[in-house]
C-alpha cells in the first residue's frame, strides 16, 4: 500500500506550493516511484504538475493525476451527494496508489470552488486515502497573533475530523515576527510547526510572466533576461537624475515609450550595476527610435524591453494584480522555494514523521538529493576559481538558493556582478575577489614560494604565479580560507589538479594500502556512476595512467573509503580480462597482486579480484564463475586496472546505459580540489560541489 501525503489548506493564498514541491522533494528522496494525485482540478493547464513532472522526471500519465473537474464535482455534490463524489475520488486516487510506492495529495484550492465546507471534504478525502495531512495556513499580512490563532484552529479543525496530522506549516509571515510565531506554536500545539518566512522573490512575477500577461511585444531581450523576478515597479516621469535614484534593485521601469533618455538611463545603470534592474515596460505602443535600440542593446545585452500598447495607468493596476507562479517555465522560482523549505523545515524530523520506507533502489535523483542534504547538513566553504562563466554563475545560483554552502568566486569583482545582473543571478552572500588585486597575493605568495623553495621558486616568481585563479584557489584552501576548490569547466585538468600537487600534497602516511592514518601514496579519481536503479564506483578513470600493484592497492582502499563516504557500502571488484585462476600475464598479475595487497592489509574490506566486468555486478555470471563469493554478482566499487580501460569504459556506460557520471572526484588529498569535465552542466557543478563540500567534512581542519 503506498504512503501518502495529503497537503491541504484552510483557504487560499497560502503559498502552499512552495510546501508541495518541498514535500515531493523529500518523497523522491526515499522512494524510486512517486504518484501525485489532485483530487479536484479547475480546467486549463495545472502549472504545479508540469513543474513536479519536468522536475523530478515523472512517467506518470497526466490523464490519471486528477480526480475530476469542479464543475462536475459540484453538479455530483449537488445531486447525488458527499458520498458519491468521494465514492468516485478514491476510485481514481486507488487507481494511482496500485502503481507507486508513495503519493503526494494535491488539496483543493479553496478558489472560486462552488463547495461547501471544503475544509470538510479534505479533511474526508485524507482519511479514505489513508493519508497523513500537513496543513499549510498563510500568514501573509496579517498580524503574528492572527497567524497563531489561525494556525491552532486549524489544526483543531482538522484533528477534530478524525485527520492524522503530520505536521502544521504556517507560510509567507512577516519575517520578523517568525521567530516569536514559531517559538509560541511549538508551545501550544502536538505536532511540528514550521513557520515559512514570505519570500518576495517568489511573490514576484517574471518578465515572461508579465509580458504575457499583459500580451506585451518583446522588443528586446533573451529568454535569460525574461526569466529575470520583477521585485518592484518603477514609474518613469521625473527628469533622469531624479529618475536614477527612484531604481531599485530587480526593478521593472515603466516608462513612456518616448522617453529615450528613461530607456537609457535604466539600461545604463543596469549595466554598471548600480543597480540592476528587471527590464523595461514601454507604454503607449510607442518605442525609441532605431539608433537608441541599437545602442539600448549594446548597453545591456539581454535585458529585455517589452511593450503595451495602453498607457501608465490601467497597466500599473494590471501589474499590481500579478503575483509570481511556480511552473515549469521558472525553475529558480523552484529553486528558491526548495532552500526556503529547507531552511525554516526540520526535514530529517519530517521525513521520519512521513514513515517511508527507503526503497532499496538507488536512483541518480536519489543520489542526487542526498549530496545537497548531506552537504547542507554541516555548511562548508568552497572556492570556485572560474567566477566569470557562464556554468559556474548558475551553478552558483542554485547552490546559494539551495543554501548548499558558502562560496567564493574568483575573478574582477566588478565584472562578475555585472555577468550576474545580467543573467538575473543572485550571488546572496557569496564573497567575490579579485587574485590579481587581492591583499592576500603578497601573502601567498610567500607561502608558495616557501613550498617551493626546493624547485628554486622567488617570492617574486611566486607573485606572478600566485594570481592564477587556480593557485589562488588552491592557496585559499591550503590556508584555510576556504574548505575545498572546485574548477575544470574552462580549464584543462591539469590547469586545475597541478596546484594542488603542488601546494596541499597527499595525506600523510600514505606508504602502504594498510595505512593506518588513511594516508595515500598516489592522488586518484572515482565517478559515481548513476544507473537506473544504483550507484556504482569506478575508479581510477581520470588520473593514472598505468599504476602498479601497490597504487593500484592504494586506489582501491581510497575508493572503498569514498564510496562508503558517499552511502554506497564498498564491495570491491579488481578487474581483469580474466577471473578467479583462469587467466596468467603481466596485466592480470598485477591485478592479483594489488588484491593480496589489501586483503593483507585491510582484511575488513570485502574485496575479489581478478574478477571479469559482467562476473561483478551480474548475479547470474558470479553465480558461474565465481560461486560462493560475498563479491561477485554484487560489486558496488570497480577497480579498473589502467586509465584506458577505466576511462573508455565509464564512457561507454555513460552513453550507451543512460547513466549519470559524477566526477572525476579526486581522492589521496589532504583537502579537497576537484577537477570538473570542460563540458560540465551546471547540474554536473551542482554535484561536484556538493561533493566536495562533504569531503570537506571528514578533511583536517588544518
Amino acid at each position: 500500500m503506498a504512503r501518502s501525503v495529503y497537503v491541504t489548506g484552510i483557504d487560499r493564498g497560502d503559498g502552499r506550493q512552495v510546501v508541495e514541491l518541498g514535500v515531493m522533494e523529500l518523497l523522491t528522496r526515499q522512494v524510486d516511484r512517486v504518484g501525485v494525485f489532485r483530487p479536484l482540478v479547475h480546467g486549463g493547464p495545472d502549472r504545479l504538475f508540469e513543474l513536479l513532472r519536468a522536475r523530478y522526471r515523472l512517467t506518470q500519465d497526466p490523464a490519471s493525476v486528477y480526480g475530476t473537474d469542479y464543475v462536475t464535482a459540484s453538479d455530483l455534490q449537488a445531486e447525488q451527494g458527499t458520498d458519491a463524489l468521494v465514492s468516485r475520488l478514491v476510485e481514481r486516487y486507488h487507481a494511482v496508489a496500485r502503481d507507486y510506492e508513495a503519493v503526494l495529495v494535491l488539496g483543493t484550492d479553496f478558489a472560486d470552488t462552488q463547495l461547501p465546507d471544503e475544509l470538510a471534504l479534505n479533511a474526508r478525502l485524507a482519511n479514505e486515502f489513508g493519508a497523513a495531512v500537513i496543513p499549510v495556513v498563510g500568514g501573509k499580512g496579517l498580524p503574528a497573533e492572527q497567524v497563531r490563532a489561525e494556525t491552532r484552529n486549524a489544526f483543531r479543525a482538522y484533528e477534530g475530523l478524525g485527520c492524522d496530522v503530520l505536521a502544521m506549516i504556517t507560510n509567507r509571515v512577516a519575517p520578523e515576527d517568525r521567530g516569536v510565531i514559531s517559538e509560541r506554536l511549538a508551545a501550544r500545539l502536538p505536532v511540528p510547526c514550521y513557520v515559512l518566512p514570505d519570500d518576495a522573490s517568489l511573490a514576484a512575477p517574471t518578465v515572461a510572466q508579465i509580458t504575457q500577461a499583459l500580451g506585451a511585444k518583446v522588443v528586446l531581450g533573451d529568454g535569460s533576461g525574461l526569466a529575470r523576478d520583477a521585485l518592484d515597479f518603477v514609474f518613469g516621469g521625473a527628469t533622469l537624475p531624479n529618475f536614477l535614484h527612484a531604481l531599485t534593485p530587480g526593478c521593472l521601469v515603466v516608462t513612456p515609450g518616448d522617453r529615450a533618455d528613461l530607456v537609457v538611463g535604466a539600461l545604463a545603470a543596469h549595466s554598471a550595476g548600480t543597480p540592476p534592474i528587471a527590464g523595461v515596460l514601454l507604454t503607449l505602443n510607442e518605442q525609441p527610435g532605431e539608433e537608441v535600440l541599437t545602442l539600448a542593446s549594446r548597453l545591456a545585452p539581454g535585458t529585455p524591453v517589452i511593450s503595451v500598447p495602453g498607457n501608465s495607468f490601467p497597466t500599473a493596476a494590471e501589474l499590481f494584480a500579478l503575483e509570481g507562479k511556480l511552473n515549469a517555465a521558472t525553475p529558480r522560482k523552484a529553486e528558491t522555494a526548495l532552500g526556503l523549505f529547507e531552511r525554516h523545515v526540520d526535514t530529517a524530523d519530517l521525513v521520519k514523521r512521513l514513515s517511508v520506507a527507503r526503497s532499496g533502489r538507488v536512483t541518480p535523483m536519489m543520489f542526487e538529493h542526498e549530496l545537497l542534504e548531506q552537504a547542507r547538513a554541516d555548511r562548508r566553504r568552497v572556492v570556485l576559481p572560474e567566477g566569470l562563466e557562464e556554468r559556474v554563475l548558475r551553478a552558483a545560483d542554485v547552490l546559494v538558493r539551495r543554501d548548499v554552502c558558502d562560496l567564493t568566486l574568483l575573478g574582477d569583482p566588478e565584472l562578475i556582478r555585472r555577468k550576474a545582473a545580467d543573467l538575473s543571478i543572485d550571488l546572496g552572500d557569496s564573497r567575490l575577489v579579485d587574485p590579481a588585486a587581492s591583499e592576500l597575493r603578497q601573502r601567498f605568495a610567500e607561502r608558495y614560494a616557501e613550498l617551493r623553495a626546493h624547485k628554486g621558486v622567488t617570492v617574486e616568481l611566486a607573485y606572478d604565479v600566485v594570481a592564477d585563479v587556480n593557485y589562488f584557489g588552491t592557496l585559499m584552501v591550503q590556508e584555510g580560507l576556504a574548505d575545498g576548490m572546485v574548477s575544470g569547466s574552462v580549464h584543462s585538468t591539469a590547469a586545475t589538479i597541478r596546484p594542488a600537487f603542488e601546494i596541499i600534497k597527499t595525506k600523510p602516511g600514505g606508504t602502504s594500502p594498510g595505512d593506518a592514518r588513511g594516508g595515500a601514496s598516489i592522488v586518484s579519481s572515482v565517478f559515481f556512476m548513476c544507473l537506473a536503479d544504483r550507484v556504482l564506483v569506478y575508479g581510477d578513470c581520470a588520473v593514472n595512467p598505468d599504476p602498479d600493484a601497490e597504487q593500484l592497492a592504494d586506489i582501491a582502499v581510497q575508493s572503498a573509503a569514498t564510496a562508503a563516504r558517499f552511502g554506497v557500502e564498498p564491495r570491491i571488484a579488481m578487474l581483469s580480462y580474466s577471473t578467479g585462476s583462469s587467466g596468467s600475464g603481466a596485466d592480470v598479475d598485477k591485478v592479483r597482486e594489488a588484491t593480496k595487497l589489501v586483503r593483507a592489509a585491510r582484511p575488513e574490506l570485502m574485496i575479489e579480484g581478478p574478477i571479469q566486468y559482467d562476473a561483478a555486478v551480474e548475479p547470474s555470471v558470479a553465480a558461474t564463475k565465481l560461486p560462493g563469493s560475498e563479491v561477485a554478482g554484487r560489486a558496488t566499487v570497480l577497480i579498473f586496472p589502467d586509465l584506458n580501460t577505466g576511462n573508455n569504459t565509464y564512457k561507454a556506460v555513460q552513453r550507451s546505459a543512460g547513466a549519470v557520471a559524477v566526477g572525476p572526484v579526486l581522492q589521496g588529498l589532504r583537502k579537497p580540489v576537484n577537477d570538473l569535465s570542460r563540458g560540465a552542466l551546471v547540474s554536473d557543478i551542482v554535484n561536484t560541489v556538493a561533493i566536495t563540500a562533504i569531503q570537506a567534512q571528514a578533511a583536517p581542519t588544518a
